[in-house]
């Protein structure tokens, strides 16, 4: 591809901010940047490599000079617009749920499945041009993961999630911040965002939940998405919950085993995986912690040890911590716009 022009609809929400913040760090090639935002936002002014941008409200013919559209704008606006994009010959990389179960559209994890992007290219151009950027957890999951599942086998995972209120988006980042202060002052709390006193507190995570099985729509994610990248079935239990934390989720992550494995193994698959920092330093007791991935690219790896349920080396419990609104959602999906730079 040549140097494209890149489109970022949703500039101004967290993620939107993260994905123009990490399109400079990586030094993407951009040849022009389009700047999209809500129509209340028309003519602001974004800044990038030292050139200012108007925001602009997308209409039928926004994408007609676009090569790569960052798209992070919420569901609905990604299913009206990104087929709109996708049919001018725009390739867009969705940050929402619309279209990551779709059969025929990529679900992109760059460390695992870089090559699944080729559905997508056809002989005589590019395919739907459409490509999904897996959810949060599911990425901060399956990096350290895959790599154990692909050296030993993988029969079972059971995660356990700690979830910032970055998951949530800016207005929940801020209302954690003022219910910290309402708290410090005696008031009553604001509860605008999840209708219920958040600091010092931690509840089921707020997606919709479903009655039926008892899940919630953050843990179904993860067990619908986790098989479609990984390529093949793949077992997964998990429990999302929402902390009081402002940025960067935090898994427990219990591994079951096909093959009897050593914690040495296991160190040296992390160690080469990329993606990864191990930080495992029991006797200062330094592990994987929320502070120190923020603003992070890397996932955070640590309290590696044997499952003592099981039979020594046929299951380990680890702990990671990952900055959500980078490899969970940004930095990812700017990492797949990096592929499509090769084709």
């Amino acid at each position: 591809m040549k140097v494209p022009v890149v489109a970022i609809a949703g500039v101004t929400v967290a993620v939107g901010i993260e994905m123009r913040n990490c399109l400079d760090k990586l030094n993407f090639p951009v040849h022009d940047l389009r700047v999209f935002a809500h129509p209340e936002e028309e003519g602001d002014v974004i800044n990038f490599r030292g050139t200012n941008y108007a925001c602009e409200v997308v209409d039928e013919n926004s994408f007609d000079s676009v090569d790569i559209a960052l798209f992070s704008a919420g569901g609905d606006f990604s299913k009206e617009w990104a087929p709109v994009a996708a049919a001018s010959g725009c390739v867009v990389v969705d940050n929402s749920a619309e279209f990551r179960m779709v059969p025929d559209v990529p679900l992109v994890v760059p460390e695992i499945n870089p090559n699944s992007i080729n559905k997508m290219l056809e002989e005589d151009g590019r395919g739907k041009n459409i490509l999904a950027n897996p959810n949060c957890t599911t990425i901060l999951m399956a990096v350290p993961v895959w790599p154990l599942h692909k050296k030993f086998g993988v029969e079972r995972a059971v995660v356990s999630t700690y979830q910032a209120a970055s998951g949530a988006g800016l207005d929940a980042m801020r209302e954690l911040e003022q219910q910290a202060k309402d708290w410090a002052a005696g008031v009553p709390l604001t509860q605008d965002i999840f209708g219920r006193q958040y600091i010092w507190n931690l509840f089921n995570h707020n997606s919709p939940q479903y009655l039926d099985n008892g899940y919630n729509e953050e843990e179904w994610k993860m067990i619908e998405e986790t098989p479609k990248i990984f390529g093949g079935a793949f077992n997964v239990g998990v429990t999302c919950v929402r902390v009081p934390i402002l940025r960067a989720h935090c898994m427990s992550i219990n591994l079951q085993f096909q093959n009897k494995v050593s914690l040495e193994d296991v160190y040296d698959v992390l160690n080469a995986a990329p993606g990864l920092l191990v930080v495992d330093d029991r006797v200062n007791n330094k592990h994987p912690e929320p502070l120190d991935a923020s603003g992070e690219f890397e996932i955070l790896v640590g309290r590696v040890r044997y499952d003592q349920s099981v039979e020594q080396g046929f299951g380990v419990d680890i702990f990671i911590a990952g900055d959500q609104l980078l490899k969970g959602a940004a930095l990812n999906a700017v990492q797949i716009a990096e592929l499509l730079l090769e084709k």
